[in-house]
């Protein structure tokens, strides 16, 4: 079949019979139609079947030849595309049906024209002569022993419609009717990459990541369906508020529900941090006022963390992974507020995230070290004892001080293992020393220890089996608790306190006059010795213009030294930097002083040498 027009006068739209063409194997047959097929009971298909078969068919056809043009087309198909057949003859069939609109679909068609594939099929948008568009499936397959192709197109406009609206219902949450977290993260990708490949805009993003702050006391309470009008109800106002403060490149901001109490503003090329904050303000002050749901009067308040930035050098997962942080930030600092991403805070739960994953392997690795601080008698400078100070070999971060992993270590537990593992060291150590230096009076060791040690292990069971391990005698340890840890102590913290005491072992509470100061609880305890906490002391320092310490520090000083003695305690006074507070200190009763003044913190080696000294004086 060929579909070219009859000669002049021919009516429109009418076709004459096919051309036909004799090949030397076989009898004539149409061109452009296919080849023939026997049936039973005759040896071949007339070709006038074959032109009923292809007007009367429903799927709209056409005949393409070599180059592209169309040489025939049904009735299916003119109907389809809004035309007559005489119309549509001898018109390119690309421009039909939009197949030059990328490189990629053009080159793949001629393909096909030219024999070279089997088939092509594409989805196309059409637009009817009365309006209304359509989509439709184009496929475009060989015409076996013909040169050129047959095109057909169905109509799929139903099929897509369903289509989209299963992707509604899969990308929107049945509560809020807001894009849910598929879509969010779908928009986010989108936007991220418009703005790497520089579509305009301004090159930044930001985002709004809040939850609901006492939104399950309402679920609890009121029950889900109260719940859910709320969250209806939450969503609408961020959706006003988002439409009220700006647009972006593709439309308003994206208000989108992540699940439960959960809710997100991505903002499209942001202006900067101004703009995301001036949005986070706007979402609270909404939120906080009241809502008014089946006679119920309901009262909420939300917590958003803020992140802007240029989308070069970051991706989708990081900058969420900093929202969610920022959001755990602004719940963390009380609630009903916002707070903006703070690179310098992130590295710090970054850096404390790595060393509590890494602690306790760290101890099995002997990352650990102890350094040594002297504890000097303040009448004559000998050195009585060292107050053992634990440090980590970070392969990372390098020599990390105890302020920075000790905390970290009493919340995952590894505290125990790790004390137990300074306590034997350090006992070791002080053996050592006192066997080295036979002809100099024994030094004694103080050693900290965390509370979680004395609840979470059996401590005098640890310390007695160190000392018959290493033997070194009790008086020579002393064990530091802190005030708050010791004071209003009962059951197996003073047992074992008094366990301890009764074994010889010095029990000393270290930063005195910083926590309750119970003096009641004092009296019952088993302690040995005070160690004041520094800010006293530095109370004791002149300053730059030989002001006078304030005397009000002194007399407090004087009072907790006099009442230790009474007791029967010895006083430690910890910072000591100048001659100018050991001298005071001195004055006042204090027995033993440590700090810079007398050294830093130093390797064990250094205090042996200080031993093997025999006129060696700190101070």
């Amino acid at each position: 079949m060929s579909g070219t027009p009859e000669g002049p006068g021919a009516a429109p739209g009418t076709m004459r019979p096919p051309v036909t063409e004799r090949h030397p194997k076989g009898p004539e047959r149409p061109v452009g139609l296919p080849p023939e097929r026997h049936a039973v009971g005759r040896t071949t298909a007339e070709p006038r079947d074959y032109r009923a078969a292809f007007e009367a068919a429903h799927l709209a056809m056409a005949v393409v030849d070599r180059d592209g043009t169309v040489t025939a087309v049904n009735t299916a198909l003119a109907e389809l595309l809004g035309s007559e057949p005489a119309a549509l003859c001898g018109q390119a069939a690309a421009d039909l049906v939009d197949l030059a609109a990328d490189a990629r679909t053009w080159h793949i068609y001629q393909e096909v024209l030219g024999g070279s594939r089997s088939r092509f099929r594409c989805t196309r948008r059409l637009k009817h002569p009365d309006g209304h568009s359509l989509w439709a499936e184009v496929t475009v397959s060989p015409v076996r022993d013909s040169p050129g192709a047959l095109l057909s197109i169905t109509d799929i406009s139903d099929r897509r419609e369903l289509q989209a609206r299963l992707r509604h219902l899969q990308m929107h949450d049945p509560v809020t009717r807001l894009p849910n977290r598929t879509l969010f993260f779908e928009r986010l990708a989108g936007a991220m990459e418009a703005s790497t490949y520089g579509r305009g805009g301004t090159g930044r993003i930001g985002i709004c990541y809040l939850d609901l702050d006492g939104f399950k006391a309402v679920n609890d309470t009121l029950g889900h369906r109260i719940g859910d009008r709320l969250l209806s109800a939450v969503a609408a106002r961020l959706t006003h508020c988002a439409d009220q403060c700006g647009y972006a490149r593709s439309g308003g901001h994206l208000v989108a529900r992540l699940g439960g109490d959960e809710f997100a503003v991505l903002v499209e090329d942001s202006t900067g941090t101004e703009q995301l904050a001036d949005l986070a303000q706007s979402v609270l002050a909404v939120l906080q006022q009241p809502f008014d749901l089946a006679g119920q009067r309901l009262s909420v308040s939300a917590s958003i963390g803020v992140v802007e930035r240029a989308v070069a050098g970051t991706t989708a997962t990081g900058l969420m992974q900093d929202a969610d942080t920022t959001l755990y930030w602004a719940k963390a600092d009380g609630k009903a507020r916002w707070t903006l991403f703070d690179p310098e805070r992130n590295a710090h739960r970054m850096t404390r995230q790595a060393l509590s994953s890494t602690l306790r392997p760290a101890v099995e690795r002997g990352e650990f070290g102890l350094e040594y601080q002297p504890l000097v008698d303040m009448a004559d400078g000998v050195v009585e004892g060292v107050e053992a100070l634990v440090r980590w070999n970070h392969p990372q971060f390098g020599t990390l001080a105890p302020n920075r992993f000790i905390g970290i270590a009493e919340e995952d537990g590894s505290i125990v293992q790790l004390g137990r593992w300074v306590l034997r060291t350090a006992c070791r150590q002080a053996r050592r020393w006192q066997i080295e230096h036979p002809g100099v009076p024994p030094i004694f060791v103080s050693v900290n220890v965390a509370v979680r040690q004395v609840w979470d292990s059996d401590l005098v069971a640890d310390v007695a089996e160190i000392l018959a391990e290493t033997g070194l005698a009790p008086h020579l340890l002393q064990l530091e608790l802190t005030e708050s840890a010791v004071m209003g102590s009962a059951g197996r913290p003073l047992q074992a306190l008094q366990a301890l005491s009764d074994m010889g072992v010095r029990i000393a509470i270290d930063d005195f006059g910083t926590g309750y100061s119970n003096l009641a609880y004092l009296s019952r305890l088993p302690v040995s010795v005070l160690k004041l906490d520094g800010s006293f002391v530095r109370g004791f320092q002149y300053d730059e213009g030989g002001t006078h310490p304030n005397p009000a520090d002194e007399t407090i000083v004087e009072a907790m030294v006099q009442l230790a003695h009474r007791l029967g305690l010895k006083v430690t006074a910890e910072c000591v930097e100048t001659s100018h507070q050991a001298g005071r200190l001195r004055r006042i009763g204090c027995d033993t002083g440590q700090g810079w003044l007398y050294s830093r913190a130093v390797h064990p080696e250094l205090i042996g040498t200080m031993l093997g000294d025999p006129g060696f004086v700190c101070g």
